[in-house]
């Protein structure tokens, strides 16, 4: 995913950075995503409200980008917010300057397509893991494959991003202690 993170950082090298504490919506579920978020520093995370229930999807940390993709793509309501969980300093890319650019350089289309595929791959494989995988398996992946998560991530965030309660994972934390 190098070339797409290249070339948003190039698009953003000359764009303002914002910098926004700990617990704001830059999306809220219901709006429709006009922007994309490159993260300078900081942490994001992508959330859908399930009936007052938090479902954490993803974390998203320096140098990655974000957005409610099926919205920003489709133009249409997100089924999802972005809040930041620690203050986080961005660059907001405009939809309609990355359009005009994908219209003007089939290689910027090329890496956005390729893009797209990993984050598919990656929700497959989140989805599959919250099926198969027992709540303590899921944990340990999680510190296995996302150390950051562990060290960065509020606890109540991680839980919801493991599908378990905080009294549940503090309880696989001392488990796995031992």
């Amino acid at each position: 995913m190098g070339d797409i993170d290249n070339i948003f950082k190039g698009m953003a090298a000359d764009m303002p950075t914002r910098t926004v504490p700990a617990g704001t919506d830059l999306l809220v579920e219901g709006d429709t995503a006009k922007q994309l978020y490159l993260i300078r520093q900081g942490g994001l995370r992508l959330w859908h409200n399930d009936d007052g229930r938090d479902i954490t999807v993803q974390f998203f940390f320096e140098g990655e980008v974000v957005s409610s993709f099926e919205s920003f793509y489709l133009n249409k309501p997100s089924m999802f917010s972005i809040t930041s969980f620690e203050e986080t300093t961005l660059v907001a890319i405009d939809g309609n300057t990355l359009r005009n650019r994908i219209e003007r350089e089939p290689k910027l289309m090329a890496a956005v397509t390729d893009f797209v595929c990993h984050r598919f791959i990656a929700y497959t494989q989140y989805f599959l893991n919250r099926i198969q995988d027992s709540p303590e398996k899921r944990y340990q992946t999680l510190l296995a494959n996302q150390p950051k998560f562990a060290a960065r991530v509020p606890q109540y965030e991680l839980a919801s991003y493991l599908g378990i309660t905080p009294v549940s994972l503090s309880r696989i934390r001392n488990r796995l202690k031992k």
